[in-house]
């Protein structure tokens, strides 16, 4: 049975430098992907000053995303660095009706969300909102439809990661093996990974940080499950 698949991210860089591999790997397999980002990312790092961030940034994530193959994109709106409490189920209500409308007249077909750990990764707030609303959606639409079957959050090891990181924000360790509920293997697409995460170049001091870390690893993709 072929998938759909619902990337739901805080940040336009979020489906690159995290679980481009598996999003990758799931269109090679035929399944859709549709990808869901919360906020424009006009407060990210801006090395060419340009005036209008958040359009470059949603530029570069238009570019990642016909790179990765998605079959849809959908931008919320929402200020980079103000997701809270206070938009939490305004940007549930948004999701949920991109979600409701791409399965319209599709009775027969699994489906499975995608987000960010819900320690937020590195520690950005937005990530840990958009993580919190996604499983919120997932569970809540889950109760009357079978079809939702899992939900997986990107996540790093602790191998990747060993340590608590607090040089920008506190970031946690990574997880330990007997946390990680699946681990996705992407080596056959370096080349593309590496392309999806050229494509944002305002942000080429984080791809270029994490590619430091990593190296080729970064197309090893870890995952929390919940189902």
């Amino acid at each position: 049975m072929k998938k759909i698949i619902f990337g739901i991210f805080a940040h336009p860089d979020d489906e690159a430098f995290g679980p481009a591999g598996t999003l990758i790997m799931e269109k090679t397999a035929e399944n859709e992907v549709h990808l869901i980002c919360a906020t424009g990312g006009e407060n990210g790092t801006n090395p060419d000053e340009v005036e209008n961030l958040g359009e470059v940034r949603l530029s570069e994530w238009r570019a990642a995303g016909e790179l990765i193959g998605a079959d849809s994109m959908h931008h919320l709106g929402y200020e980079d660095g103000t997701l809270s409490n206070n938009v939490y189920l305004s940007i549930a209500d948004k999701v949920k009706t991109i979600v409701t409308e791409v399965l319209i007249d599709k009775p027969d077909i699994e489906v499975e969300f995608m987000t960010l750990d819900p320690n937020g990764l590195t520690g950005h707030i937005d990530h840990i909102v958009i993580s919190r609303v996604a499983t919120f959606v997932f569970f809540t639409l889950k109760q009357a439809d079978a079809r939702f079957t899992r939900i997986r959050y990107s996540c790093f090891s602790n191998q990747d990661s060993p340590e608590s990181d607090y040089s920008w924000l506190y970031m946690d360790a990574g997880h330990a093996p007997e946390e990680i509920g699946e681990t996705v293997d992407a080596s056959e697409y370096l080349a593309q990974i590496k392309s999806v995460m050229n494509a944002h170049n305002s942000q080429r001091g984080d791809r270029d940080s994490l590619l430091a870390r990593l190296g080729d690893k970064v197309a090893i993709n870890h995952f929390l499950v919940k189902r």
